[in-house]
């Protein structure tokens, strides 16, 4: 307290000090000291309230407490006086026993009485629910069966509230109603029944339907009371739950797979395309399911059924075991393509599951496969594996189909420009085109490998193709009178070539993609070099057939005959072209080669007569006829090849020059000048030898021994400038055996 005092003493100070700070304010002391008494009285007065209202409080509070006292005594009192009354009617209860079996018996009488009417009536019941079930009112049908289920359910339940363990009684009220339990099995064999056939009855007859959905939902709701009823009595009526909804949709499940399984009308055995109308009847039947379950099925269900969700489920699941069934068989190649295209393609196309009319409740983006991915790479390497055999096994037959035609004795077709062709490159690029196609049905890859596989194969095609045009040939040689057509069909197989370059780059061009290309470009190389190497070939054999039926004329130049006017290389020319006739129907560029080297063959085989040294001219005249005869001859061949090359840009002076070259040094009349002729001739065709050269002043017949040595040894000492552009000619022609030095001799 003098702590307190003390403090309310330095506080008063302190206001007071605040208040008296200047002179003037003293005047005002009366005023302040009121003032402060005013509020000390007014705290004061507050004290007293507060204090007094505190002993009221604790006045009530003491006063509550002392009652609570006396109930909690009075309380005690009433309790021992019913403990007291309690342990006094204990044997009272228990000769109550009695009373409550009564209650019990009472309460089951009331319900045997309440059902009697039932009890009595259900032989006629079960009888009349027949009849309505026989005539189609499964309604009606299904009330009254609800009505002995109900009479029947109450008897046992309280049976079981009696005595449960008294299974004689119960067995005797599920025995006595064990029609109902017919009837109710009957009229669940009906609304199956309805089930199984709700796409076409919906059609003919909804009101049935929905008849039956109202059925199972009485149903659903009898389960669930009886569910209910068994956790807080622990009985259930026999038979319960039914779960006819979950039977509903087994039921429907089981439907749409025999649906689906019943497509398939025929086998491989009786029909080769089985599978497509198998997968077609499939899609059709499967689209118009849905269609109708969406547009007429969904409205005779409650929503939250979401029937058409439910039977989309049902026909994907389905559809995906049939499809995993199919794959598992031993398919052939265009079965697994049918198969493929309908599971990527189809199934999702607006065919199908993609039709505007099931949008939006179907979702192609949200289907899964109806096949694993991993049983779709074993299905594409079987079809691959399948498809690389078959192309072996077509390209074989087509080869040895055009082996057949070789030997005929009819000319070959003509395409609409005249040139010779077989079915050959047609067939083979048809049958790749067919196989593309159906590949490209399934995925661009596939479409990749597939023709990757074509130009392979087409590959290993081409060689045994060459090898056969060699056989050809050779088989041909041994009897040059067959076959007829040799040189028409042979004109064919280089046509052919041109045709399978064109046909190639065009499947390239049509199936493979831009970035791909690489991947290819080695083996297009290898199938061009391959059809080139068969087309030069072919243009050789025909011009050694050429040239076999000219022999005898070539055999007759620069001998004594020639000389004396032999018409050999008219010969030469009027048969070079009667076969040129039929060589007009060889395509370009191959045309042109074939020009070229006939030419060309003509001038060396002309050539090598001259350097057979046939011929030795006795004097002047003599070589002058004989150089002016080959100038002229060498006209002849100019002009002939100007006419067969007519329009191809080929050089027809070039090689015709080296005749008219030989003649002017055989034509030479002044000996002194021949090492400048021949000089000339040499610096123009560097290829020539010393023994042709020898042979060349042997032909002419006026070089001595030591002129022929001079000339040699002075032209190998000159210089050698060969024209960039000179084509060798010399280095094919053979000189005779005799060697210079045994000329010179």
């Amino acid at each position: 307290m003098e702590e307190t005092d003390r403090e309310a003493v330095a506080t008063a100070v302190q206001r007071v000090a605040g208040m008296l700070q200047r002179p003037d304010q003293l005047d005002k002391v009366e005023q302040y000291r009121r003032r402060e008494a005013r509020k000390k009285a007014s705290v004061e007065a507050r004290l007293k309230a507060a204090i007094q209202s505190q002993l009221d409080g604790v006045r009530t509070g003491l006063s509550q407490l002392h009652n609570a006292l006396n109930d909690v005594k009075d309380i005690q009192q009433s309790l021992i006086d019913v403990n007291k009354d309690w342990r006094q009617s204990i044997n009272t209860i228990e000769n109550l026993k009695d009373v409550k079996d009564a209650v019990v018996q009472h309460s089951q009488l009331a319900a045997a009485v309440e059902n009697l009417k039932n009890i009595f009536s259900v032989p006629e019941i079960v009888r009349e629910a027949q009849d309505l079930i026989e005539q189609g009112e499964l309604l009606q049908a299904h009330r009254k069966l609800m009505d002995l289920e109900c009479s029947r359910d109450n008897l046992m339940y309280e049976q079981y509230r009696m005595d449960s363990r008294n299974t004689h009684d119960m067995n005797l009220i599920h025995t006595y109603f064990g029609d109902m339990q017919k009837l109710s099995e009957e009229l669940a064999k009906q609304l199956w029944m309805v089930v199984q056939r709700s796409l076409v009855t919906v059609r003919r007859d909804p009101t049935l339907l929905v008849s039956v959905v109202r059925i199972i939902e009485r149903e659903e709701k009898i389960d669930r009371r009886m569910l209910d009823r068994k956790k807080q009595t622990g009985f259930i009526p026999p038979g319960r739950p039914k779960k006819w909804k979950e039977k509903m949709f087994n039921i429907l499940g089981r439907t749409v797979s025999t649906r689906i399984e019943g497509t398939q009308a025929d086998t491989r055995e009786s029909d080769k395309m089985w599978l497509v109308r198998h997968l077609e009847i499939i899609r059709k039947y499967v689209l118009d399911d849905l269609l109708v379950a969406k547009t007429l099925l969904d409205q005779c269900f409650p929503l939250h059924y979401d029937i058409f969700k439910k039977l989309l489920s049902m026909y994907h699941q389905a559809l995906s075991i049939r499809m995993q069934e199919l794959a598992s068989e031993d398919l052939e190649a265009n079965e697994i393509v049918s198969l493929l295209t309908w599971v990527l393609n189809t199934y999702k196309s607006t065919e199908m599951m993609g039709n505007s009319e099931l949008s939006p409740e179907v979702d192609v983006n949200g289907l899964n496969l109806l096949i694993s991915q991993n049983v779709v790479d074993q299905l594409l390497s079987k079809y691959m594996s399948t498809l690389t055999s078959n192309i072996i096994g077509w390209l074989r037959k087509a080869l040895e189909t055009d082996k057949k035609d070789w030997v005929k004795e009819t000319e070959p077709e003509a395409d609409q420009d005249g040139y010779y062709q077989t079915t050959l490159p047609a067939i083979v690029f048809q049958m790749f085109e067919q196989n593309l196609q159906v590949a490209a049905q399934i995925s661009e890859d596939l479409k990749t490998k597939v023709l990757l596989l074509c130009l392979q194969q087409m590959n290993s095609f081409l060689t045994r193709y060459k090898d056969e045009a060699q056989l050809y040939k050779e088989e041909h040689l041994k009897n040059r009178q067959y076959p007829q057509c040799y040189v028409q069909y042979m004109i064919a197989v280089i046509n052919n070539c041109q045709t399978f370059k064109e046909s190639i780059i065009s499947l390239k061009r049509k199936y493979l993609k831009i970035e791909m290309e690489d991947a290819s470009s080695s083996s297009h190389t290898n199938m061009d070099a391959i059809l080139d190497i068969i087309a030069k070939e072919g243009c050789s054999s025909l011009l050694d057939e050429v040239f076999m039926d000219l022999e005898p004329h070539l055999n007759e130049l620069m001998t004594k005959k020639w000389l004396m006017g032999s018409n050999a290389v008219g010969t030469i020319c009027v048969t070079v072209e009667d076969y040129f006739n039929d060589f007009a129907k060889i395509k370009a560029p191959y045309k042109k080669t074939m020009t070229v080297e006939a030419h060309r063959r003509v001038v060396v085989e002309y050539i090598r007569a001259i350097m057979l040294k046939r011929i030795s001219f006795k004097n002047a005249e003599e070589r002058k006829e004989g150089a002016e005869r080959m100038i002229k001859e060498a006209e002849q061949f100019r002009f002939l090849f100007k006419k067969l090359a007519a329009g191809s840009g080929e050089d027809t002076e070039g090689l015709c020059g080296i005749i008219e070259a030989i003649a002017e040094v055989i034509k030479l009349t002044d000996p002194s000048l021949l090492y400048l002729e021949v000089s000339t001739l040499v610096s123009k065709y560097p290829d020539i030898r010393d023994d042709h050269i020898a042979a060349l002043l042997t032909v002419r017949g006026d070089a001595s021994r030591d002129m022929k040595q001079t000339i040699i040894e002075t032209l190998d000492q000159g210089p050698s400038q060969p024209n960039p552009n000179y084509m060798p000619i010399f280095k094919e022609i053979t000189v005779p055996t005799l060697t210079v030095s045994k000329l010179l001799k």
